[in-house]
């Protein structure tokens, strides 16, 4: 019997802060799971036929997260998959809606300032430039944090290598699925 046949049902959503493993962990659980991984941010510059930073200089964070919630909307409507979504994607309520109607949505969670090493040695971060990484960090999990704990699960990655993640969400994508009301 193939164990992961309940976890390939419904699309796989991975959300949270910048810098926590969406893509990176979303990839790794695609190929475990023998899915599609579809990253909503390669997909919105593809869309735009423009890079993220380019998008938030020229038209604005609004243009991006209108053009970000259409791109979703649209891969929702897809055959399951593992999607990688940006930051702030959930924050949209009709995007977050999407998510929860027809996908299963995971909340990777690590510690902040583990979070800033990681987007700190980058200079790709709309939301970072000439800003302290921990700072903005801070602000938004203030923010997000709420809105994330909306997800179906979430999982606490800390500073496992990306196989020990992907083996977290297995195991919890796992027990809520065989917990969750019919």
């Amino acid at each position: 019997m193939d164990r992961y046949a309940p976890l390939r049902a419904r699309t796989i959503t991975l959300v949270g802060l910048m810098g926590v493993g969406k893509s990176s962990v979303g990839r790794r659980l695609a190929n475990a799971l023998d899915l599609p991984f579809r990253d909503a941010d390669t997909e919105v510059e593809t869309a735009a036929g423009r890079s993220i930073p380019d998008i938030f200089a020229d038209l604005g964070e609004p243009a991006f997260r209108e053009g970000e919630r259409r791109v979703i909307a649209r891969l929702l409507d897809e055959p399951p998959h593992v999607l990688a979504t940006g930051g702030g994607a959930f924050m949209n309520e009709e995007t977050r809606k999407l998510i929860k109607a027809k996908s299963v949505s995971v909340w990777l969670k690590a510690d902040l300032d583990l979070l800033a090493r990681r987007v700190g040695r980058k200079d790709n971060r709309p939301l970072l430039a000439g800003k302290d990484p921990a700072t903005v960090l801070r602000a938004l999990a203030a923010e997000r944090y709420p809105v994330y704990a909306q997800a179906d699960v979430t999982v606490e990655t800390g500073d496992a290598a990306h196989h020990v993640a992907v083996d977290q969400v297995i195991r919890a994508l796992t027990a809520y699925l065989e917990h969750k009301p019919a």
